[in-house]
């Protein structure tokens, strides 16, 4: 399961495998040979000095060192583990992406960045907005095998790990965790136009206790804990965060 020939088809916060979208997450199969005076051109380009393109498939090997990073955790992953699953060496490595830092801080942002859209494409397609925010909170328990439950969000797995030593993950966490909550504003909003959450109540504040319980789901699953009694959680916590 490593090196660039792995598939992106990770559960999502709502315990879905949707990331196969995800820039950097492309068709496997190998491209068609170059024909005709259009590859003899670029081909011969080359000599009069335009510069070559990177002789590797960028998105790919994103997609590979996210997958690294994600199931080793920042530190615990070495320069060795990124040249091995990219199949690149450190100059290529570090050339076309920069230091382990810049690479990680990539990675991070365009997972951020695909979740955040598939988000907004699930509020849009939901037929009732309360029906959103219990996917959303119950997501984590959904993969009934717990093996999602325990790999847990690159995200949150992240954010533990170094939002204290990397002022720079802290704050990519506070843009994603403020644009999620943006959208749980709008499900809740709606849910309360709809007729299913109290109208009186504030939806902002409610909507970042949706996501404090949402992520505290997600942290016990890290620990193991069993999917049933992370459903019950789940429950418990909706209950109480959705007056109607």
């Amino acid at each position: 399961m490593e090196g660039v020939g792995r598939g992106l088809s990770d559960v999502d916060c709502f315990g879905v495998r949707h990331l196969q979208g995800l820039p950097g997450s492309v068709s496997l199969q190998s491209r068609p040979a170059d024909r005709g005076f259009l590859a003899w051109s670029v081909k011969n380009a080359y000599h009069r000095g335009v510069p070559r393109p990177r002789e590797f498939d960028e998105e790919r090997v994103v997609e590979a060192i996210r997958q690294e990073f994600w199931d080793k955790g920042y530190a615990a992953t070495s320069l060795d583990d990124l040249m091995r699953v990219s199949g690149l060496g450190k100059g290529s490595l570090y050339g076309a992406f920069g230091d382990k830092r810049a690479l990680f801080l990539r990675v991070l942002r365009e997972y951020n960045d695909a979740n955040a859209r598939m988000l907004q494409e699930r509020l849009a397609s939901t037929s009732r907005g309360v029906d959103f925010v219990r996917e959303f909170v119950r997501g984590p328990s959904c993969d009934s095998t717990g093996a999602s439950a325990q790999r847990g969000c690159l995200l949150a797995n992240s954010t533990a790990e170094l939002a204290m030593s990397m002022p720079d993950v802290a704050a990519e966490a506070r843009r994603s965790y403020d644009a999620t909550a943006e959208v749980l504003v709008e499900a809740i909003e709606r849910a309360q136009r709809e007729g299913d959450v109290d109208p009186g109540a504030d939806a902002e504040p409610v909507a970042y206790a949706v996501l404090a319980a949402q992520l505290g789901v997600v942290a016990l699953g890290r620990t193991g804990m069993g999917v049933d009694v992370l459903a019950s959680v789940a429950e418990s916590a909706l209950g109480r965060l959705l007056p109607s």
